[in-house]
């Protein structure tokens, strides 16, 4: 993938019109907070490796060399703060409708995984950097497992996660669903910078959540909770029904959702 070109495939403005390509750097959301201020919205920071891949709440993401997708996009939506967390959504929206352009067929896990067959195939991480009280920029960091084999997992993960390639049968052109999610993702992005509206990516979201109607663990820091999640909300929040029959809308913010045997049942 060392001569990136998309522009056959890219039907954007500005998202991917602009990219910083690696063979190896620690971590590509770490890159795109350090050039932030000094690069076009829509810019990506991608690699062929990640060394010290990041996911949400401090885990490590394994990122292999020349087998996924792992990169950042640079963001400057010039919104309210508090609205800023809800761009996780639209990745995932996104990815789920790449995914399905390419005739693969997954859920989301809400707020920021997309699986297949139980297992994640993709994870989303979403920062925000501070210049000052006025000035901020959103990086929204993308992992995708695109062509790894089953040698490329630990023992840990064999049964928590998998690969675009071991769920087709073959190797999927990298190129070609970058540009995919790209695509998908500045349609998605237009309408939430213009005018606050994200309820396209909010219906992808619930239409194909895969958490709806289950039992699931909350787990807030120490504090841990079992409810059936309903639904998810006009504000893309997911709402949950405890057992004592409160219900509850959770913003994803710092909440990890489990299944009740591991990370997802099937």
């Amino acid at each position: 993938m060392k001569k990136i070109d998309l522009k056959s495939y890219l039907t954007t403005n500005f998202i991917g019109r602009s990219i910083e390509y690696h063979e190896s750097i620690s971590s590509t959301n770490t890159r795109a907070k350090e050039v932030a201020e000094s690069v076009d919205e829509g810019t990506v920071v991608i690699a062929e490796e990640q060394t010290m891949g990041k996911g949400r709440l401090g885990r490590n993401w394994t990122s292999p060399k020349g087998k996924g997708l792992w990169f950042s996009l640079v963001l400057k939506p010039g919104l309210e703060v508090e609205r800023l967390p809800k761009i996780t959504l639209i990745g995932a929206a996104a990815v789920y409708k790449a995914l399905r352009g390419m005739g693969i067929k997954s859920h989301i896990k809400w707020p920021n995984d997309i699986v297949i067959d139980g297992k994640k195939v993709c994870g989303i991480l979403t920062e925000m950097i501070f210049k000052n009280k006025n000035t901020y920029y959103v990086i929204v960091g993308i992992g995708i497992n695109v062509n790894l084999d089953k040698k490329d997992f630990t023992e840990e993960l064999k049964n928590k996660a998998t690969s675009l390639k071991l769920v087709k049968g073959q190797k999927i052109d990298r190129i070609r669903l970058l540009a995919h999610v790209l695509n998908n993702f500045e349609k998605l992005y237009i309408p939430f910078k213009e005018r606050g509206d994200i309820s396209e990516a909010i219906k992808i979201s619930r239409e194909n959540s895969i958490l709806t109607g289950r039992e699931v663990k909350i787990i807030r820091a120490s504090e841990e909770k079992v409810g059936k999640v309903l639904d998810i909300d006009n504000e893309g929040q997911l709402v949950v029904k405890y057992k004592d029959g409160k219900i509850e809308a959770i913003f994803s913010g710092e909440v990890s959702i489990r299944g009740m045997e591991g990370y997802l049942d099937n």
